[in-house]
């Protein structure tokens, strides 16, 4: 083991000792910052050992970046005290994470992720806590006043992804979670269908937990079959159960053409034959996934996926890369070609760069949100557009007036790796605002 190496771990040892874990509820990561300015208290949330999507490489990703900065005098002079907190992808546990940072008297949220909206955001308003970078995936995100979101959440994946397919696709079918904010994902589907004339998806509900999806792989496959037929599951942690049940689906007598699971070469599946290809979004379907799922022998070959940020691979990653390597490299809960992991981090560019840009001893979240409602703009380094969080900048798509980036990003999975299908972003700002 390096010098380098052996120093890192000791420093993740050191840290996570002192501080609880995000496996235990909520705890604090200390640093060793000195000078006069205030300490700065944030905290970051997300689901850990539930049944339904699962994201601990989320505040494991922000324990990381407290390292790194506290390593070097604190972001603009502040040592970065994270909290963290298991929601556990349940309404009790998102409202009881909130209620825990305004104790702790916590700045801002941070790159959290919760599927109750309503059960935290409510509580973080009347606090005055500002929630930044939150992963996209409930509609609250998307109207709070208080919330700034840093990509178009899984409504601008569901549009483009519709606008992906579009062009490949003679018939759809879309498998997504049985729940409220699922029953807007047809809706968005259809958006960026109908922009290249394309009929709407065929509606399938599943629960978002179920242990298996037979019969609702056997509609989507019925439902999408046919020459150009695509099959889309959006089903979060489940989307891999759910491919699972589709590919044991028992074959079909057809007149020539590939055998299932077999690749057109064109980026999906299917052939002469009339089998359907298979695609996602990110988050549901990322590398990880494809990677524990076989890689170049994965059931996810060939299939389409519309992501918000570039793939993992791209050179605007290298910094979190770095930062990944030197401070949380025994950390196999950081990975780093993680949505959720990719989405802290840029959640923390954008206080880093805010507080920095505030320059006081004592930062309070109310000044958080001034900064950004003023328009302090974010740069990225080209994982996303530039943010400012003006009211100039704000899209003021119908149930989605806070998304600020309607970028996204076509991939495909080719030899077991997520790859750009179409190179930079694509914009979906349109297509969200004909969404009915």
């Amino acid at each position: 083991m390096t010098g380098r190496r052996l120093t890192s771990l000791l420093a993740y040892v050191t840290a996570t000792a002192a501080g609880a874990s995000l496996l235990t509820g909520c705890g604090a990561l200390p640093g060793a910052v000195g000078g006069s300015r205030e300490p700065l208290t944030v905290m970051t949330w997300a689901p850990d050992r539930t049944k339904a999507t699962n994201m601990p490489g989320m505040p494991a990703m922000a324990q990381a970046f407290a390292r790194w900065v506290n390593s070097s005098g604190g972001i603009d002079g502040h040592e970065l005290r994270v909290l963290t907190c298991n929601e556990r992808n349940t309404s009790e546990g998102a409202a009881d994470c909130a209620r825990q940072a305004i104790d702790q008297k916590a700045v801002a949220v941070v790159g959290s992720y919760s599927q109750h909206g309503r059960d935290f955001m409510n509580a973080l308003e009347a606090a005055g806590i500002p929630y930044v970078g939150g992963y996209g995936v409930t509609d609250d995100e998307f109207t709070s006043p208080l919330s700034y979101p840093v990509n178009g959440g899984q409504a601008s994946l569901v549009a483009g992804h519709g606008m992906q397919l579009a062009g490949v696709c003679d018939k759809v079918a879309l498998v997504r979670p049985d729940t409220v904010d699922g029953d807007r994902l047809p809706s968005l589907l259809d958006s960026g269908l109908r922009r290249a004339k394309h009929g709407g998806a065929l509606d399938i509900p599943a629960a978002e937990d179920a242990a298996e999806y037979t019969r609702q792989a056997g509609r989507a496959r019925s439902g999408a079959k046919g020459a150009g037929g695509c099959v889309t599951a959006v089903l979060g942690e489940r989307t891999q159960t759910f491919f699972d049940s589709f590919r044991r689906l028992p074959e079909e007598k057809r007149r020539g053409g590939s055998r299932q699971g077999e690749t057109d070469g064109k980026g999906g599946q299917g052939g002469k034959g009339g089998h359907v290809r298979i695609s996602s979004v990110l988050g549901s379907v990322d590398q990880p996934v494809i990677d524990r799922t076989g890689g170049t022998h994965s059931p996810f070959e060939g299939a389409f996926v519309t992501g918000w940020y570039p793939e993992a691979n791209d050179k605007s990653w290298a910094p979190m890369r770095k930062v990944i390597q030197e401070h949380a490299f025994v950390d196999n809960r950081v990975d780093p070609a993680d949505t959720g992991v990719q989405t802290t981090w840029i959640a923390y560019t954008v206080l880093k760069q805010v507080v920095e840009a505030l320059d006081r001893d004592r930062i309070t979240a109310t000044e958080i949100a001034h900064a950004l409602d003023r328009g302090e703009r974010i740069d990225t380094g080209g994982l996303t557009p530039a943010l400012r969080w003006k009211y100039a900048d704000l899209l003021g798509a119908s149930g989605f007036p806070r998304i600020v980036n309607h970028q996204v990003t076509f991939q495909v999975v080719r030899q077991g790796q997520l790859v750009a299908q179409k190179p930079g972003f694509v914009d979906v700002g349109e297509t969200l605002l004909s969404v009915t």
